[in-house]
């Protein structure tokens, strides 16, 4: 076993890696976080996200958030879009595409195929001069300088900004959708959740 000390300085150390690189993204955050919300908020269509590995489940997990606050959204696996599923981006949807370098070759390939058929992409990535970076109209920089934990390549500070970024755009369509508590309940109709909210707003 090793030293109870030592297990907690790496714990520590991870968490306050991944703090100070989310402090560094947010002092980032201009213009193009806007532009992408706006790009999200007028959308006739859906928002569909793709992406691969830990950034597929980051994927993942923002359409989720995103549907259950108010905005159309679906996770796209960029695999499978490659062998069929591309079927289901239509000309009114945006793409956002996750990937940390920029370099993915099934997002690469989604982002081709997205760029050649008029359809708007939003990049999320940790290089803004990567192969995604130049296909798409609007990139967000999700960059890090170091991972958590004791190997500097396992993806940890970098899917945390990119959860982070994805939940800063669910907040911003939430604001500009006067999105609310009861809005959020009908979106919960079963489970916890929807009684918790009720039983707040039990006069």
């Amino acid at each position: 076993m090793k030293n109870i000390n030592e297990i907690l300085a790496i714990g520590r150390n991870t968490i306050v890696t991944e703090a100070r690189a989310l402090a560094v993204v947010e002092s980032r955050l201009d213009e193009r976080f806007v532009s992408a919300v706006e790009t999200i908020i007028s959308c006739r269509g859906r928002l569909i996200i793709t992406g691969m590995g830990k950034s597929g489940h980051v994927g993942r997990k923002i359409a989720a958030t995103l549907t259950s606050t108010g905005t159309r959204a679906i996770f796209l696996h960029a695999a499978e879009a490659l062998h069929g599923d591309l079927g289901v981006i239509a000309p009114e949807d945006v793409v956002l595409a996750i990937s940390y370098s920029g370099e993915t070759e099934e997002i690469v390939r989604v982002a081709d195929y997205v760029k050649a058929n008029g359809v708007k992409l939003v990049a999320m990535t940790g290089d803004v001069n990567s192969s995604l970076a130049e296909r798409a109209s609007i990139v967000l920089d999700t960059h890090v300088d170091e991972q958590g934990g004791i190997l500097d390549f396992v993806p940890t500070a970098s899917t945390t900004v990119q959860m982070a970024m994805g939940d800063a755009i669910a907040a911003a369509l939430m604001h500009i959708n006067d999105f609310d508590i009861k809005d959020f309940a009908r979106m919960h109709p079963g489970g916890y959740l929807e009684k918790r909210i009720n039983d707040s707003h039990k006069e």
